[in-house]
């Protein structure tokens, strides 16, 4: 089992940021329905599920990085 992010779209294929940085390509096929750039993924086999929780954590440390990077 792999965590990736997915980085993004192109046509039909999906580009995930696998843990080490490593870029893979999925089918967009594979993907649950609703899946969207910046989802955390879990890949487990051929079984692919998005992770809230862990797609929620990432989008809350990006909000507080860019919260940093634009205060007055």
């Amino acid at each position: 089992m792999v965590q990736g992010i997915i980085d993004r779209f192109e046509g039909k294929i999906a580009v995930v940021e696998i843990d080490g940085g490593d870029m893979m390509d999925f089918p967009k096929s594979a993907l649950p329905n609703g899946a969207k750039v910046g989802d955390m993924l879990i890949i487990d086999g051929d079984t692919i599920t998005i992770s809230k929780e862990g797609t929620e954590k990432l989008r809350k440390e990006i909000d507080d990085l860019m919260d940093e990077l634009f205060e007055d």
